[in-house]
């Protein structure tokens, strides 16, 4: 069966996530990390996407990215992934595919997920054993959501304004949604949405959604949300 096309609609958050082939490690130095920073600093700007959460792991990356115009995520994401690994394989002396095939992404539904997305996002390195607190990992959004840095990268979303009037205010508050945690269905609802490609929202969102393209948002019936959560 034929692969659906990427979902990708302008204006609406997408979550990303790009894996290295076979999990292998994607970074070899603390240079490396910083190069492919920089790649997505620069493009997302070029391309016209809004960044407003990410993570940098050992064998993968995670955005969450609010494209202006339809193509703007593929092609910045294109742009990333062909610089980044001639750089990669040049350093490190190899050949060929460093990516696990194309990325994968999907829409999440603003109201609903937006915050939870970011806190999964930010909380990557804590959920692998890297660090005990997500400041102490130097390569994801958190420290800017923080105020411990201002990243370049980073474009802060509406909803994260509405946290609070003052930057301590909204710092306070989005450190104790991060450190409640997300539970385990967010988890798994955040991760296979994006692996799938399938809008993750209620069905509403969902309803709504499918007018403004006509690629499938929804395994099932247009109407019905993926992974729908609890109530």
């Amino acid at each position: 069966m034929a692969r659906l096309p990427r979902l990708t609609v302008p204006g609406y958050p997408h979550h990303v996530i790009q894996r290295g082939n076979n999990r292998q490690p994607i970074f070899a130095s603390p240079g490396d990390y910083a190069l492919l920073l920089g790649l997505l600093t620069e493009n997302a700007k070029k391309f016209g996407v809004q960044v407003h959460a990410y993570v940098l792991m050992t064998n993968h990356f995670h955005l969450l990215a609010t494209p202006t115009t339809a193509e703007g995520l593929p092609q910045m994401m294109q742009a990333v992934g062909r610089s980044y690994v001639r750089y990669f394989n040049d350093a490190q002396g190899r050949s060929g595919t460093l990516w696990e095939g194309r990325y994968k992404s999907t829409l999440v539904q603003t109201d609903r997920y937006l915050l939870a997305c970011m806190a999964y996002i930010d909380l990557n390195p804590v959920r692998a054993g890297l660090v005990a607190d997500p400041r102490d990992y130097a390569w994801s959004s958190y420290c800017h959501h923080m105020g411990q840095r201002a990243d370049k990268l980073v474009t802060p979303h509406p909803l994260w304004w509405a946290l609070g009037n003052t930057p301590f205010a909204r710092e306070e508050a989005y450190a104790k949604l991060v450190h409640a945690g997300i539970t385990e269905e967010q988890q798994q609802q955040l991760t296979q949405s994006a692996l799938r490609g399938w809008a993750l929202g209620d069905a509403d969102f969902v309803a709504d959604l499918q007018k403004r393209t006509e690629r499938r948002v929804a395994k099932a019936s247009a109407g019905r949300p993926f992974l729908s959560p609890k109530s």
